[in-house]
Parts: structure tokens; C-alpha cells; sequence
């Protein structure tokens, strides 16, 4: 059976508040996203230690560092070389923590993702000699905004790249809002299946005025959730699936902060959103034949 976690800081920029929400919920793991208003690279010794003072008696795991590497453009030499250096961050975090995944991405997407392909795969040479040795996995996220925006071009990525290293992190409501994406589940599941480490879960719908899809409530929206947890566990998946509503019961989060999401701006009412969302979630989980 798959373990359940959640994106920290969709609950709290405040990690006792976090803590207490796993707890809660006997959860098992929480993600690094952003905590006390920093991102993962820039937490200092001091919060770590913090953090794990935070954790120490309990069974909660880090399961892993969502980072924002290479959501950048990859045009811009300078950019690109800041993100190495969060990349070299996040594996100094990562190892603080004893988890060996990190969340990554592949530029913002340029629309040109099937022209420029050989200079998308290049660009992973480097961050692959520098995990090299360290006992770390990049997850690769398919990520509606970026180069890899489905699950199709983000196994297709990992494919080719064919190292043990570098696998794919689920998302299927991602899909739900990709250009050219299929149905979450089971069409882009099964694309996403042989190459996935990780994965996350939120739901989407279309706006009723505008008929946009945006992020709603775990179980209201158009992926077959009931579908995809049964999959998980008929497929024998053992890995953890991270609550991440990107949903608000209060507000709607700003476009540009769901794009890079973290801090203060991103967490506010995040905990009342998450607290329904893992609620239906474990309706959902009643109802599984195991």
C-alpha cells in the first residue's frame, strides 16, 4: 500500500504547524517545498536543526525536497547557472535530511519543446554529474508550464536519458491543465508508470464562468481519483503520494505564486484547504479494495 505525505508548505510556512497536521492525520512524510519563508536551499544549518528537533520522537519521514530547479528560461546562461547552484543547494538539504529525492523541472516552456529536444536533453549533462555519487534521485515532475508539460514528453525525457538516477514524479492533475495533455487516468498514468519514483496529489475543473481549469477540492474535480488510487494499489505501488491542493477554500492563490510556489503568499487558508482535501482523500481510501 502507498504511503501518504503532504507538501509542507500547503498547510504552513510554520513547521510545528505542519508537524502537528501529519500527525493528525497519521500521515507518514512531508515535502520540502518552503518553510519559515525560505525554499529548501536557502535553509541554513539552524533551521534544519529546527526541523529536526520538530520531527525527533515522532515517525514522520523528509521524503523529499521539492525544488524549483530549472524552472528558469533556457535561453538565459545566467539563470541557468543561478539553478545549478539551488540544484548544489538542495543536495546539501537533501542529505541533511536522509532523503535522496529531489523535485526538478525542465525550463519554462517555449512552445518549442519538440524542436529544441536535443538541447532539452543536454541540459540535464550537468545536473547528472553532479548527483553522481551522491545517492540522490531527481524526480521529474510533468509540469503544464514547463518544456515537459505532459506526461507523454516528460517519459519520453526520462527514457531517453535511461539513467537509474533521474524518474518520474506524477502529477495528474498537471496533466488536467497541459496543452495537449490525455486523460490523467488511466491514459497519461500509464505513460507515467514505468518510470515513476513519487507522486502527488490535487484535483482540477473547469471554472464554471470562464471554463478554465483551475485547482478545486481532492475528489471534486475531473480526474478519476477513486481510478487512480485503486490503480496504485493494484500496481503494487509502495511509494508515497504527497498532498499538494494548490486549491484555497478562501481566496484564489495569484497565477505568478502557482507558478513558483512558496512563502507566506502561497500558504495562506492552506491548512483549512488541506485538512478537506486529506479528508476526502481518506474517504476515497475507504473504499479501495486492497
Amino acid at each position: 500500500m502507498f504511503k501518504l505525505g503532504v507538501i509542507g508548505d500547503e498547510v504552513s510556512q510554520d513547521f510545528a504547524t505542519v508537524v502537528n497536521f501529519v500527525k493528525e492525520f497519521n500521515l507518514h512524510s512531508i515535502e520540502i517545498r518552503s518553510v519559515w519563508d525560505k525554499l529548501p536551499h536557502e535553509l541554513t544549518d539552524t533551521d534544519i536543526d529546527e526541523i529536526k528537533r520538530l520531527l525527533d520522537g515522532t515517525d514522520i519521514k523528509i521524503i523529499g525536497i521539492a525544488s524549483p530547479f530549472f524552472k528558469c528560461d533556457i535561453g538565459n546562461a545566467a539563470e541557468r547557472k543561478e539553478h545549478l547552484d539551488i540544484l548544489k543547494g538542495c543536495i546539501r538539504t537533501a542529505k541533511a535530511f536522509d532523503t535522496n529525492l529531489i523535485r526538478t523541472f525542465v525550463f519554462w516552456d517555449t512552445g518549442e519543446t519538440e524542436e529544441r529536444w536535443d538541447e532539452i536533453i543536454a541540459s540535464y549533462d550537468e545536473p547528472r554529474r553532479m548527483i553522481d555519487g551522491e545517492g540522490i534521485v531527481l524526480g521529474m515532475e510533468n509540469e503544464s508550464t514547463t518544456s515537459l508539460r505532459t506526461a507523454k514528453l516528460t517519459a519520453e525525457f526520462i527514457e531517453q536519458i535511461d539513467a537509474p538516477n533521474i524518474r518520474g514524479i506524477w502529477d495528474p492533475a498537471n496533466e488536467a491543465h497541459a496543452k495537449g495533455g490525455e486523460t490523467p487516468y488511466p491514459d497519461a498514468y500509464n505513460r507515467m508508470k514505468p518510470t515513476m519514483i513519487h507522486a502527488h496529489l490535487k484535483d482540477a475543473g473547469p471554472n464554471p464562468d470562464t471554463g478554465e481549469i483551475e485547482s478545486v477540492p481532492v475528489g471534486a474535480g475531473i480526474i478519476d481519483w477513486q481510478g487512480q488510487l485503486q490503480a496504485l494499489v493494484d500496481d503494487g505501488y509502495e511509494g508515497h503520494l504527497c498532498l499538494e491542493t494548490h486549491w484555497r477554500s478562501s481566496l484564489k492563490i495569484d497565477e505568478a505564486i502557482l507558478n513558483r510556489p512558496a512563502g507566506q503568499a502561497f500558504s495562506e487558508a492552506g491548512e483549512e484547504a488541506s485538512r478537506i482535501c486529506i479528508e476526502n482523500l481518506l474517504t476515497m481510501i475507504e473504499n479501495l479494495k486492497q
